[in-house]
């Protein structure tokens, strides 16, 4: 275990046999056996039992911190656990501070016994922000990081997860930094009545064996509506996966329940240009909602950032994976050298058994600065939970540069949406615009040649369809669709779904490209 005997060759024989004796009688009493069903018992006892609200331990003096400052809190790499043993992981924390501000039990599991990883002032530097004489030692943690060498085999120090602030979660793989966030559990999100966050209020992670290459860490969720236990398994890599596995038992009924949800942001891209002159053509963690339905339907839902609270939703049975896409993944499409959008990765949620009915809802909160993350997405059971049902979940989310991987060949993507004033092109030249918006739509695939004649296949509701026209790309080696449309009502969000067919056979070559234009 971590530090917990001194390695000292000073006692002789006996001596040593007494102290081995005593050391064993402090193991006994500060670790103890550990399973996953620990977890899952603690969770169901919790749930039958009035929800406490955490306490909050800091000092104003890191309350009032700003994110610039809390990101100077330095952890010192040398207390990092497992740092001089044989793994290829480490282990370090987050100090309170800001609205990190509730501190969470972190455990230690080492051959099947746990033991409290005791939060101690010296694993942390506050010098850069002026507070190394601030009494610190009846803080807690706020949260965990986990480094593994993704980027190179003898380089340590590349951090590939970290859990901070309620159920929140993050992974990257190579060449990868942080984007979207995953969370245990969604409750209410956008309702009237407010969102609840449940939080992982304990933690205990599996000490890893030599060259191990996956983490297992357990959680447990607490809110006032739910109680659930999580088994994590971490493997990083290329494309990095997190298993959940997760059993919630409910305290009340929950109007809500969002399952699987990821956080991203979505600020402004070509299909919603910026309304101020920026010299970065877009700004977004995500820019698509992408859905594999159970009869194989691939569904791609450009991002909005509107500018009134907006929601999409997709009614499914049991379909096969989702996720929030970052589909612009070059540097020209960002052109920004500090923030770097191109390398935020792409997660599917790969859905693992049988989800039954429900429905894939997304939800698109206005944000004025890329600071906030704005777009949530997750599945909502068909069923209604109330209190002492229990829901049993599991996914695989991948991080991924390469969303495109994950698509059969024989269907086509729509690579590019821009967004444009209906008839731009002919009325700088010969007439007036005409007062309809257009859509410009690049789907490129293998399958798709100018040889190949393809026809449109199109759909609206609140409003109408002018025109759907098509024309080959030979620089994409892919087919462009321009639909023009008019809007009925500018106070409600008008949704377009296109396709492309093949002329000839009528057999759908793209996924449909479910596109939204907001309420203005």
């Amino acid at each position: 275990m971590h530090n917990l005997l001194p390695n000292s060759q000073f006692y002789k024989t006996v001596t040593c046999k007494i102290f081995c004796i005593c050391a064993v009688s402090l193991i006994s009493f500060s670790s103890w056996a550990f399973s996953y069903e620990d977890v899952i018992n603690k969770a169901k006892d919790l749930s039958k039992k009035t929800y406490q609200q955490p306490s909050k331990n800091i000092p104003s003096e890191l309350a009032s911190l700003q994110f610039a400052d809390y990101q100077k809190i330095q952890f010192n790499h040398q207390k990092a656990y497992w740092n001089d043993e044989d793994t290829r992981f480490k282990l370090e924390f987050y100090h309170e501070g800001m609205y990190f501000d509730t501190p969470v039990k972190i455990n230690e599991v080492v051959n099947n016994h746990a033991q409290e990883i005791k939060y101690d002032p010296s694993y942390f530097d506050l010098s850069q922000i002026h507070l190394d004489k601030l009494d610190t030692k009846n803080l807690g943690f706020a949260g965990f990081k986990v480094h593994y060498p993704i980027n190179s085999p003898t380089k340590t120090d590349d951090e590939v997860f970290t859990a901070l602030g309620g159920s929140y979660f993050r992974a990257i793989g190579k060449n990868q930094i942080y984007g979207l966030s995953a969370r245990g559990l969604a409750i209410d999100t956008g309702e009237i009545s407010g969102e609840e966050f449940p939080r992982f209020k304990e933690f205990w992670i599996e000490r890893p064996e030599p060259n191990q290459k996956h983490l297992v860490i357990y959680a447990l969720l607490d809110s006032p509506s739910v109680t659930g236990a999580y088994k994590i398994t971490l493997i990083p890599s290329v494309d990095t996966t997190v298993t959940v596995e997760a059993k919630v038992f409910f305290r009340t009924s929950v109007k809500k329940l969002g399952v699987a949800p990821l956080t991203s942001m979505f600020l402004y891209g070509p299909n919603q240009p910026s309304p101020i002159l920026n010299y970065r053509p877009a700004m977004h963690d995500s820019n698509g909602l992408s859905i594999l339905t159970n009869n194989n339907e691939w569904i791609w839902r450009p991002l909005n950032n509107p500018k009134r609270l907006s929601f999409s939703s997709y009614s499914l049975e049991n379909p096969k994976q989702f996720g929030l896409i970052q589909r612009d993944n070059g540097f020209q499409d960002y052109q920004d050298l500090d923030d770097h959008y191109e390398q935020r990765p792409s997660v599917w949620t790969e859905i693992l058994g049988d989800w039954q009915k429900g429905r894939v809802e997304l939800v698109e909160i206005p944000t004025a600065d890329e600071t906030n993350d704005n777009i949530v997405t997750f599945w909502v059971p068909k069923k209604q939970y109330n209190a002492g049902d229990v829901l049993d979940i599991s996914y695989r989310l991948h991080y991924t540069l390469n969303d495109q991987q994950r698509y059969p060949s024989n269907v086509a993507r729509a690579v590019s949406t821009r967004l444009s004033l209906g008839d731009i092109k002919q009325a700088n030249l010969i007439r007036k615009l005409d007062g309809s918006n257009a859509y410009v739509i690049d789907f490129a695939g293998p399958q798709l040649s100018n040889k190949i004649p393809v026809k449109v296949i199109s759909s609206i509701t609140n409003g109408s369809i002018v025109s759907t026209d098509s024309q080959y790309n030979s620089v994409t080696k892919g087919w462009r669709v321009i639909v023009r449309f008019n809007v009925e009502d500018n106070k409600k969000a008008t949704d377009i779904r296109i396709q492309l067919a093949s002329e000839k056979t009528n057999e759908i070559l793209s996924e449909t490209w479910s596109g939204q234009y907001p309420a203005q």
